[in-house]
């Protein structure tokens, strides 16, 4: 017989909980075998659709159609915009106005995934910027590898490799998960000195990974490990960046033995 909290388990996964549901619904999978096998399934699910499939690509022709459709919506509304020479109905600019509103709607929804792989250096940029607002860089702080790997746990897609360098001068200040390039990414935070890394762990299309490069002042060095991409985010040097990918190689080569 199906666990009544069953629904409730699906629409915490989905993100449709408030954070005081979804941490009750947590307790009650740690307890049920039935929800947790459930939420399980779904995590596999969620993980091999990313994996697997491509992402819907519109046509050259299409993508065309809709750049002439904003450039005329575009221009009708700066017509709009003009002091006219006439009176005319006050309805028109509004008319006009939601014609573009429309239009730049139905744009962002079909090339939203077409944009998805050249912006993804971007979208790490902006999510490690909102990181080093206040109360933002960490959701659990830990740098006992046992504490931080299973809190990614259901609040991820991924599992990634996890594990303290303080000895070689990457001390590890918990993690997170950030929502960038539509997945749930997991993130490990490091301390290197002065500067903080983002390591965002997430399941990499069948493209290659951004190559090494600047955004903002900021660093950007991507790399595969196994299933999983990395990708390392920070003010800190090439050569600082470089360190930390070598060791998280290196730990996950030892995870595997």
């Amino acid at each position: 017989m199906q666990c009544a909290e069953s629904l409730k388990v699906q629409a915490a996964f989905d993100g449709e909980l408030d954070a005081v549901s979804a941490a009750a619904v947590e307790r009650h999978a740690e307890h049920c075998p039935e929800c947790r096998a459930l939420l399980e399934h779904l995590e596999q699910t969620r993980s091999s659709i990313r994996r697997d499939l491509d992402y819907g690509r519109a046509s050259p022709e299409l993508r065309g159609r809709i750049a002439r459709m904003l450039d005329a919506e575009q221009a009708a509304e700066r017509r709009a915009a003009r002091p006219p020479w006439r009176a005319r109905p006050f309805w028109l600019g509004t008319v006009v106005g939601a014609g573009a509103a429309l239009a730049a709607s139905v744009a962002v929804v079909l090339l939203a995934p077409l944009l998805s792989a050249p912006r993804l250096p971007d979208e790490l940029v902006a999510a490690h910027l909102r990181s080093l607002e206040p109360g933002q860089l960490t959701a659990v702080i830990s740098a006992d590898r046992h504490t931080v790997k299973p809190w990614f746990a259901r609040r991820t897609d991924v599992s990634p490799v996890v594990a303290d360098f303080a000895a070689q001068g990457y001390r590890l200040l918990g993690g997170r998960a950030d929502t960038v390039d539509y997945q749930r990414m997991a993130v490990l935070v490091y301390a290197h000195g002065a500067h903080v890394i983002n390591v965002f762990a997430f399941i990499p299309g069948r493209e290659a990974l951004p190559p090494e490069r600047s955004r903002l002042g900021f660093h950007i060095a991507c790399w595969r490990g196994g299933d999983l991409g990395y990708c390392a985010v920070s003010d800190a040097g090439w050569e600082e960046l470089a360190g930390l990918k070598q060791l998280l190689t290196e730990q996950a080569v030892r995870d595997t033995r």
